[in-house]
């Protein structure tokens, strides 16, 4: 079955420790709502590097990483639905970016 990756990009930090265990709830929620198709949960990530040709920038980017999930589906449109459920997404704060993962 094919793989898909999910790069999370945005979302907030919780600013309570109740706040975290709250949103902590709602992944866990998500990846039990989606199952056995959670390969790799993943986990969030921090500030980015961005390396070119014309050398590295500290910025992480226009639009940096914040996480990632990796899942395995039929689709890239079965991989959409699948990530409408994220917390991310639902509450405004952030999107989700997917590609089909390719063996090489």
């Amino acid at each position: 079955m094919p793989q898909f990756i999910f790069a999370y990009h945005g979302g907030k930090s919780p600013e309570t420790p109740e706040e975290g265990e709250k949103v902590m709830a709602q992944w866990n929620d998500w990846f039990a709502e989606m199952g056995e198709i959670v390969d790799i949960p993943g986990a969030p990530v921090g500030m980015s590097k961005t390396v070119s040709q014309g050398g590295v920038a500290d910025n992480g980017g226009s639009n940096p990483i914040s996480g990632y999930t990796v899942i395995s589906v039929e689709t890239i449109d079965d991989a959409c639905r699948m990530a409408q459920g994220c917390p991310m997404v639902k509450d405004g704060s952030g999107s989700v970016e997917i590609a089909e993962i390719h063996e090489m």
